[in-house]
């Protein structure tokens, strides 16, 4: 059953961005109803720079009438505020596993999301190379840290998509785009193969269905971005 909208929750962002993906994964793992504010790439509405003025990004969760920024925050905010025993906590209820969700959700942020979208942003094939190793030296650490600590269960979290699957698994179809418009393999059976495998059974969890539309959608999106910043550059 589907949660009912809730007009004291507000989600401010663009569909495709790994960051507002975030967020809502974590409203629909956590059976919240919201209203979907939608961006227009290339803009900031006046809301966003009211929102969030420090930063000027989106996301941006809005409960009655406050607002939380930044992505990972709004998850931990969410699964604070709409924990229940009904649902699996986000974070997990160790200390130690919950110093270590966060660990890898900074490395993820630090580390891998900036070297995925340098992919994207290249223009010549030297920067191309450089951001390509840059990911694949940081999945190649996401895939020995899931080996060490996370071997023989279904997600990071657990049995259940939790905290660093979130962080991670948010830009796994902008994963796809870069590996079929740039011609890369960034995950792949042999560097790899657990990754590769956490990422197939993340993308069928029913709440990550209910989020992120197919890779077609984001491919089609991806041009646009491509375009918009080739004119961009174009004009100065």
């Amino acid at each position: 059953m589907a949660a009912v909208i809730s007009a004291d929750v507000k989600l401010v962002g663009l569909w495709a961005s790994p960051f507002v993906i975030r967020a809502r994964l974590a409203l629909e793992i956590s059976g919240v109803g919201y209203e979907f504010l939608e961006e227009t790439f290339g803009k900031k509405s006046e809301l966003l720079l009211k929102s969030n003025p420090v930063y000027k990004k989106m996301p941006v969760l809005i409960h009655g009438g406050k607002t939380i920024c930044e992505s990972m925050i709004i998850v931990q905010y969410i699964d604070e505020v709409w924990n229940n025993s009904t649902k699996p906590s986000i974070l997990p209820l160790d200390p130690y596993e919950r110093a270590l969700a966060r660990f890898w959700a900074v490395f993820i942020d630090d580390k891998w999301t900036p070297s995925l979208f340098g992919i994207i942003r290249a223009r010549t094939e030297e920067a191309t190379r450089e951001a390509v190793e840059g990911a694949a030296a940081a999945l190649q650490i996401l895939e020995e840290g899931y080996t060490k600590h996370y071997d023989g269960k279904a997600f990071f979290g657990g049995e259940s998509v939790g905290y660093v699957d979130i962080a991670l698994g948010s830009s796994l179809r902008w994963i796809a785009v870069v590996e079929e418009v740039c011609n890369v393999k960034l995950l792949d059976e042999t560097k790899t193969p657990r990754l590769l495998k956490w990422a197939e059974r993340f993308l069928v969890d029913d709440a990550v269905k209910a989020v992120i539309p197919e890779t077609d959608k984001f491919v089609e999106f991806s041009r646009v971005v491509k375009a918009t910043l080739e004119a961009a550059e174009a004009a100065k």
